[in-house]
């Protein structure tokens, strides 16, 4: 019990150290994270409601089989496209 609680610990004091290193620091990482974070529950939700639809329309057949894997296979797309870090402003002249 004791190691895992120390291996938990070393891990999340190695991604702090390791978003720490990313340009912007720690702080503007995080907030992308948490970004992140709201944009996969909203993509969640929609999977879930979109498949609910599925399943209550289309019980048999061609959509109740590949429905859900190509709605995911088009959020996950969608993920990745919207998840992207902005870009960085150009650091000021003196």
């Amino acid at each position: 019990m004791r190691a895992f609680l120390l291996g938990l610990l070393m891990l999340a004091g190695l991604s702090a150290t390791v978003l720490a290193i990313r340009p912007g620091g720690l702080r503007r990482q995080l907030r992308l994270a948490a970004r992140r974070f709201r944009l996969v529950l909203a993509l969640a939700g929609v999977y879930v409601i979109i498949s609910a639809v599925i399943r209550v329309f289309f019980p048999n057949g061609w959509v109740a089989d590949y429905g859900p894997p190509g709605l995911a296979i088009l959020l996950a797309g969608a993920f990745l496209l919207l998840a992207q870090d902005p870009a960085v402003p150009p650091p000021a002249k003196p």
